[in-house]
């Protein structure tokens, strides 16, 4: 498991519309309002895996992501202040 941190200032080619997680490649689900949709699909469940590559190739990791964690940390400190 890795964490990646999606700068703000980042230029984004796709937004997230609804929370999902992905299992294997071949099943997915998807947290709406007023239910938990599984898609089961190939072809449905790729579309999330695409819509996953696509948000962790603009995200930030190691590192570069403990810095801007650290950063908005120190924002919060400025902002109580």
């Amino acid at each position: 498991m890795s964490l990646g941190i999606i700068p703000m200032c980042e230029r984004r080619a796709h937004w997230p519309e609804e929370t999902f997680h992905i299992y294997d490649r071949s099943r997915a689900t998807v947290e709406l309002v007023s239910a938990e949709v599984t898609v089961t699909q190939p072809n449905e469940a790729a579309q999330y895996v695409a819509a996953f590559d696509r948000l962790r190739r603009t995200g930030v990791y190691g590192a570069d992501a403990r810095a801007l964690i650290t950063r908005a940390i120190g924002a919060l400190d400025r902002i109580e202040a």
